[in-house]
């Protein structure tokens, strides 16, 4: 088939790859661009580890071609903070012991990303089914809800302070 030129966004930085037609995303960001945040679980689009943000919405890129989204914005975890200012998602997942082995982690928090841009203020219910197509092998859930919704609450006190 042959490789075609793409250029997409990635964390703010435009990127030049080069990929078959039939490439998934989660393959070009891994090993041509190597963002290591998004993780390949299926490949089935059924467990979530591999969630980015693709224009404003949670996106699974096991199951789009890097074709897909050339001239689109690709936002994966590592563009959410920096390792000098994590943003409040990470910050609240590590202090309400969001996570264990961490495997589902980054596609856990880009989906709770978008989760609060679309409803800034959840309850626990909308948490748990908004993130229900992100799964975690070793937790209950318990303290992912409890990290995004501690999340929520430090974002929407922010927001208060500054208006």
């Amino acid at each position: 088939m042959g490789k075609h030129h793409y250029q997409i966004t990635v964390n703010g930085e435009t990127k030049d790859v080069l990929a078959e037609p039939r490439e998934l995303l989660i393959h070009t960001l891994r090993e041509q661009l190597g963002i290591t945040g998004p993780h390949v679980g299926c490949e089935t689009s059924h467990c979530g580890a591999c969630t980015v943000d693709i224009d404003g919405r949670s996106v699974k890129s096991c199951t789009v071609f890097t074709a897909q989204v050339a001239g689109k914005d690709i936002t994966t975890v590592e563009g959410l903070g920096s390792p000098d200012k994590l943003h409040v998602l990470q910050e609240m997942f590590k202090e309400h012991h969001g996570l264990q082995c961490g495997y589902c982690t980054p596609g856990m928090i880009t989906r709770a990303y978008r989760l609060l841009q679309e409803n800034p203020s959840p309850s626990e219910e909308e948490v748990r089914f908004g993130m229900a197509g992100n799964l975690c092998r070793c937790t209950g859930y318990q303290n992912i809800v409890k990290s995004i919704l501690a999340a929520a609450a430090v974002m929407n006190a922010s927001q208060e302070a500054a208006e």
